[in-house]
């Protein structure tokens, strides 16, 4: 069995969209003779790509699992989407593996995306290498690329192989390092490897200044060491479409790329029972022990009902298993175990750590959670997943009358599948609004639930999700009184309210001395401040970052009720909102555009016409510029539109959420004019 771990490997291909992932997975499983050759993104005929709408539109929108074996090893290969729309699909995959290959077109080298998925690889503590893909394409310069991966990633970039002959094959430069190569030279690039690795082992740094060389062999645990620490990254060049240099990256993911005992091992998180701090908690990867596995993928499907993927950390899955599924009291039987390689499943006996394996139809695995065979495992957590915040929104509607039901169910199997995407109700203006990374995420659905479950929206800009807030300290109190003949009502309350630091979210702190307010009064006083908190107290949006502190109040032996302390607690919150200077807080993101750098100059103008602020600009590649700011969410409603109209189509954005700011007076005084005729006709 330990051999067996030992003969795993686990690796997800990111980088840009465009950049050949898909067909560098598919490259890789031809090679290893485990589909015919001749699968192209083109003809819609890849392994990974295999819904229909990805085969339509000729990219990748989920990440695929491409399980297969080459000399006599398993390889678990993660194919990810590359636009950013789709990351809750794509980091995911950072949590299953060892070893994150980061992909980079040779004609746009580093682009928008390359130095994020760099980051968070790092963040995670995995294993990188970088794969520079379509090396045969015309007009690349590989030696300036190379150059510029070292200057944006450090100088531990460095090849493994080098290409050769006009780009037609590669020069190995670590097992055998005799060729030539079109640029630099094979010798040299081996002794810049042998020493970055030698540098973190003092023993063999003194053998190699002794003789010289290093046998390979007796570089594989150090080689390990470094790739782990971050001290060596291995730049590899490939061509998907021509195979030059798929058999040596093969090669390299069997004898360089770590195994499950080599990788650093995942933080798991262990939460108290009783409350209090979470500590980090390591899976062994040893089959003895008992279970430990991460769902990291939930895909449903029309036809077999809900697939969870998982990635074994610790112990022996086998079809016979009762697991616990996170913290549910109930263990349920894995029946039946599967290997993927893109739809296709393959039944298998056991999964040891290592392994990424699929269950299917057990409806209560939920993405994210920790399967386990040990009731006192309830407890474990993975680590969370830094997932951007999604602020891109639609508000939504069936066209047809009656399907309201049906969209409801539909959208719930999609949130099941994406991380990113969620639904909102707004009870103020009586919308369903759906939100995504991005106008292309939202767009997919929308694709989806019209050709797969035959539902048509009707969609319309939502209302932007404004926020209030307390700009200074101040007191509140409220006394409530009824008397109607027999028990009465009682309860006083005094309280004060703060604004806490942006994004802190809500505090309720319990102060009372000497049972002004007896202890089972408390939550009702919580519960009608609470209830304020949805209902605004300036323009009718969610209040936030504030604490409200119950100092003090009065009760009456017989009158005093939870409904009375509901009441004084709600209005002595009115209260002190009155004088605390309310402020209506807007939504703030950040934007990255990428766009001819001739057009730079209207972009710019259009993101400042709008309160944007630009941050910074840099030119990823020649006749490009990328530039990134800050602007308020609801002066970008038309701004794809008017991108794509500065840049006659060549422009491309994304955003993610920032922060709330304090709006300006004109909006602020807008938002609560339209408020008050909706109070007032309440």
């Amino acid at each position: 069995m330990a051999h067996s771990i030992k003969r795993i490997r686990t690796l997800a291909l990111v980088g840009q969209a465009g950049c050949g992932k898909t067909s560098l997975a598919e490259a890789l499983l031809a090679k290893s003779g485990s589909v015919p050759p001749g699968g192209s993104v083109e003809r819609g005929s890849t392994v990974c790509d295999y819904t229909p709408l990805e085969k339509q539109l000729q990219h990748s929108l989920k990440l695929a699992v491409a399980s297969f074996e080459s000399q006599d090893t398993r390889i678990h290969l993660l194919d990810t989407p590359g636009y950013p729309d789709f990351l809750g699909h794509t980091l995911p995959a950072l949590a299953a593996v060892e070893t994150a290959a980061i992909v980079i077109n040779a004609q746009n080298g580093i682009e928008m995306m390359t130095p994020r998925f760099m980051q968070w690889a790092a963040k995670r503590s995995l294993d990188r290498l970088i794969i520079v893909n379509k090396i045969d394409a015309d007009n690349v310069d590989l030696e300036a690329l190379l150059s510029r991966i070292q200057q944006a990633f450090g100088k531990e970039c460095l090849p493994l192989n080098l290409p050769a002959a006009k780009r037609s094959r590669v020069s190995d430069c670590f097992f055998a390092p005799s060729g030539e190569a079109d640029f630099s030279s094979v010798e040299e690039a081996h002794r810049k490897l042998v020493e970055q690795v030698v540098e973190i082992d003092e023993k063999l740094m003194e053998v190699y200044l002794e003789k010289g060389e290093v046998a390979p062999e007796e570089l594989h645990e150090p080689l390990e060491r470094a790739l782990r620490e971050g001290h060596l990254i291995p730049v590899v060049f490939t061509s998907a479409r021509t195979g030059a240099g798929i058999a040596e990256l093969l090669e390299v993911i069997v004898r360089l790329l770590p195994n499950p005992t080599e990788g650093n091992p995942p933080a798991y998180i262990s939460v108290p029972a009783g409350g209090g701090e979470p500590a980090d908690l390591q899976p062994i990867p040893d089959p003895g022990r008992h279970v430990l596995a991460h769902v990291f993928k939930i895909e449903i499907d029309p036809y077999i009902g809900r697939l969870a993927v998982f990635r074994v950390h610790q112990g022996r899955v086998t079809p016979g298993t009762q697991l616990y599924i996170g913290e549910g009291r109930k263990p349920v039987k894995a029946g039946h175990l599967f290997m993927l390689r893109g739809k296709t499943q393959t039944e298998v006996n056991e999964g040891l750590p290592g392994d990424i394996l699929a269950v299917a139809k057990i409806d209560e695995i939920q993405f994210d959670h920790i399967l386990h065979d040990s009731a006192s495992d309830a407890h474990v957590h993975a680590r969370p997943l830094d997932l951007p915040t999604s602020v891109f929104g639609l508000a939504v509607q069936p066209k047809k009358r009656g399907d309201e039901q049906k969209v409801s169910d539909v959208l719930h199997k999609i949130i099941a599948e994406d991380p990113c995407f969620r639904i909102e109700h707004n009870a103020q203006t009586n919308e369903t609004v759906m939100r995504g990374l991005g106008e292309m995420h939202l767009k997919t659905v929308l694709e989806k639930m019209s050709s797969q479950y035959k539902l048509e929206l009707d969609t319309r800009p939502p209302s932007i999700a404004y926020r209030e807030t307390i700009a200074v300290r101040a007191d509140g109190h409220s006394r409530h009184k009824k008397q109607t003949g027999g028990a009465g009502q009682f309860g006083e309350v005094f309280l004060k309210v703060e604004p806490l630091p942006r994004g802190k979210g809500f505090e309720f702190v319990d102060s009372v001395k000497g049972g002004s307010i007896p202890n089972q009064f408390i939550p009702a006083v919580e519960k009608g401040v609470r209830g304020v908190l949805q209902t605004g107290y300036l323009a009718g949006y969610p209040l936030q970052d504030v604490r409200v502190t119950v100092y003090d109040g009065k009760h009456h032996a017989v009158d005093s009720k939870e409904v009375a302390f509901v009441s004084a607690g709600r209005k002595a919150f009115l209260d002190a909102l009155a004088k605390a200077r309310p402020i209506v807080l807007e939504p703030i993101v950040n934007v990255e555009i990428t766009a001819p750098d001739s057009k730079m100059g209207d972009v710019a103008g259009e993101l400042s016409g709008h309160r944007g602020h630009i941050k910074g600009s840099d030119a990823p590649r020649p006749g490009t510029v990328q530039i990134s700011a800050q602007a308020p969410l609801s002066e970008l409603e038309h701004f794809p539109a008017r991108l794509k109209s500065l840049t006659a189509g060549h422009g491309s954005y994304s955003m993610e959420f920032s922060h709330y700011e304090p709006a300006p007076p004109q909006l602020t005084q807008k938002l609560v004019a339209a408020h008050r005729p909706a109070v007032q006709e309440d």
